[in-house]
């Protein structure tokens, strides 16, 4: 008889564990917020507490006071007032990100390089809406910026003329300005994931508009799944999927922030030695990594690159995959081995 009641209990203790696994992995929760220009969405498994979220969003706010340059009063906008007058005392994670974007200034041959902001806004190009009725976005000729203006702008980017003593920074020449926006939005998705581990939160996906990070494998063990778009689709239709667990997915297209005059496309990823939008047969390249800040640097980087030469780049890295969409919708990979579903051949 105890034999039996014993029998009954273990089952009944096993079918509520089992109860409870199963609710806990059903658990799920996604909030979207803005932040940054853009629709930034979060997505836990296992949870329902929306406070992980929301600390996730102050993580977010808290990093674009401090590193945006439209910002007034941010780090950033300090560092670029006083340009070529004084060293602007600022925050350590200022600090490491500024070191992080001088990094891959050296490392890219100044392909990447973070004292492009002038020369940005002098393009101003437009963020472009998903679900846009046109692709055209058709532009007068008087958008394009003359030759002289830049050239007299590309004088002045150059990440040496950051020097770094401590928590002090100063720009040497008073016309060269910091943008943090190739790397930053990498570097706050790293920030939220890190935050997210330290209160046991293993499964979710953080997306920052164009940053995807994953937290460990979906709720069920498999991986996710993660669509890579099918350039100037305003639909949000993929050209490709990849499934990845616990890794960061970061795409750099020239369908992001563009216009056209007389048909030709002028895209936001600028030549540093030219001044002008890159030139080369690529539509995007989509960087596979573990740190999504790496991959913010590396997907700018490898387009400027060109497909050829960012191959070799990225086959010289350790746990670093790159995919490359070109002007015919093609889509190859670095790593020959790698298993991604293309969708539209």
């Amino acid at each position: 008889m105890k034999k039996i009641i014993n029998t009954i209990v273990m089952i009944s203790a096993l079918a509520v564990m089992l109860c409870g696994c199963q609710k806990s992995e059903n658990k799920k929760i996604s909030k979207q917020g803005f932040y940054f220009d853009t629709i930034i969405q979060i997505t836990l498994y296992g949870t329902d507490d929306e406070q992980y979220i929301n600390d996730c969003f102050d993580i977010a706010g808290k990093y674009e006071k401090m590193l945006s340059n439209t910002i007034d009063d941010s780090d950033i906008s300090r560092i670029n007032k006083a340009a070529g007058e004084q060293a602007v005392c600022v925050s350590d994670e200022t600090v490491s990100l500024i070191q992080k974007g001088i990094e891959y200034g050296r490392l890219s041959g100044g392909k990447f390089d973070i004292t492009i902001g002038e020369l940005s806004n002098l393009w101003n190009f437009p963020e472009i809406a998903e679900n846009s009725k046109s692709d055209d976005n058709e532009a007068d000729s008087s958008v394009i910026p003359s030759d002289e203006k830049i050239d007299e702008y590309l004088g002045h980017v150059d990440y040496n003329k950051i020097k770094i003593d401590g928590n002090n920074v100063m720009i040497t020449d008073e016309k060269t300005q910091i943008d943090l926006g190739g790397i930053a939005k990498g570097y706050i998705a790293d920030k939220m994931k890190e935050y997210l581990k330290s209160k046991k939160v293993t499964s979710g996906i953080i997306n920052l508009g164009g940053n995807v990070l994953t937290i460990g494998s979906k709720s069920d063990g498999s991986d996710y799944t993660v669509g890579i778009q099918k350039p100037f689709d305003r639909s949000g239709t993929s050209i490709a999927t990849i499934k990845i667990d616990d890794r960061s997915v970061v795409t750099s297209g020239i369908y992001e922030r563009y216009y056209r005059v007389d048909g030709k496309i002028y895209h936001h990823i600028l030549d540093t030695q030219t001044g002008y939008p890159v030139e080369n047969d690529l539509y995007s390249v989509t960087i596979i990594s573990d740190s999504s800040c790496d991959g913010d640097a590396l997907s700018t980087t490898c387009f400027a690159l060109g497909k050829d030469k960012a191959e070799e780049f990225i086959k010289s890295m350790d746990g670093v995959e790159a995919i490359f969409v070109d002007n015919k919708m093609n889509v190859t990979c670095s790593d020959e081995n790698m298993q991604i579903d293309i969708l539209d051949e």
